[in-house]
């Protein structure tokens, strides 16, 4: 509840100073001037930037028990089903967090971690990760989506993405206005075409930006919890062989050349992936300390 309260003063602050920088450039009288109501705006960015975000943060859990098909471990059924129970407890406590729901769905070897709040998340494994990790990989698994629980980035990355689809929303609506009426001398008291055509031009170029923001923020909540598996198993194999079986390396050290590639690679595609490639996570979590 902390960082959902934070997420909404952050947003809310984020308005603030959007309308400070506008009052200390003298924009905001150049703008009112023009006829643009900027407490509006900004308010209406605020809604719409942020309520996306925010309500799908809220629905985050049950979407992703829809979408997956996933079966919540309520009652273990097998030894499986009450060692990953077992195992997720045990890492939920040594974080400090409230017991995750436990769940398993049909798919390709993964994983994932979602819900609001910490004390009332999700960590769910597919059939295919259980299938082919050995029980070392698939706890270091666990432990990683553990660690994004506790780090709080599900909240954290709404938070982000909100505070980006404000700053788009409320920029490309001004420089929209701008247009319109300074540049192509709109006098008229509807906006002009000028106003919709750039509009939803900067709406696609500030939300492309904004993209790759928010993905190099979720690369580096991955290497966070790959950091915050090693810590929570109180070792770094189990989860540099998880990631190796992954990507479909060898477990172990990575060759030199193979740590080069996954540094360097990965060209324009990697500013949007959210998650870094795999030889760049061994590799960083091989100089890990601690």
């Amino acid at each position: 509840m902390k960082r959902v309260m934070l997420l909404i003063l952050t947003n809310v602050a984020v308005m603030v100073v959007l309308l400070v920088m506008t009052r200390l450039l003298g924009f905001d009288q150049f703008l009112t001037a023009q006829g643009l109501n900027l407490p509006a705006l900004a308010g209406f960015s605020l809604v719409i930037g942020f309520g996306g975000a925010f309500i799908s943060l809220l629905i985050s859990k049950p979407m992703a028990k829809f979408s997956t098909k996933c079966q919540v471990i309520t009652q273990p059924r097998n030894a499986d089903e009450a060692w990953l129970v077992h195992t997720v407890q045990k890492f939920a406590e040594k974080a400090g967090i409230g017991m995750p729901e436990v769940a398993i769905y049909p798919g390709a070897p993964n994983a994932f971690a979602t819900g609001a709040f910490k004390n009332s998340a999700l960590v769910a494994v597919s059939t295919g990760l259980l299938q082919s990790m050995t029980r070392d990989e698939v706890e270091a698994v666990l432990g990683h989506e553990v660690a994004h629980i506790a780090n709080g980035d599900m909240v954290t990355l709404t938070l982000i993405q909100g505070v980006m689809n404000t700053f788009v929303v409320f920029l490309s609506r001004v420089i929209g206005y701008i247009v319109d009426r300074v540049v192509l001398r709109n006098q008229s008291d509807a906006p002009g075409i000028g106003y919709w055509v750039t509009t939803i031009v900067m709406d696609i170029v500030l939300g492309i930006l904004a993209a790759i923001i928010v993905a190099w923020f979720s690369r580096q909540r991955e290497f966070r919890a790959d950091a915050g598996a090693a810590h929570l198993m109180g070792r770094k194999q189990p989860m540099i062989n998880a990631l190796a079986r992954l990507g479909g390396l060898q477990p172990g050290q990575l060759p030199k050349e193979m740590q080069a590639m996954g540094i360097s690679g990965g060209g324009v595609r990697k500013w949007f992936s959210s998650h870094p490639p795999i030889a760049e996570r061994i590799a960083a979590l091989q100089q890990h300390q601690g």
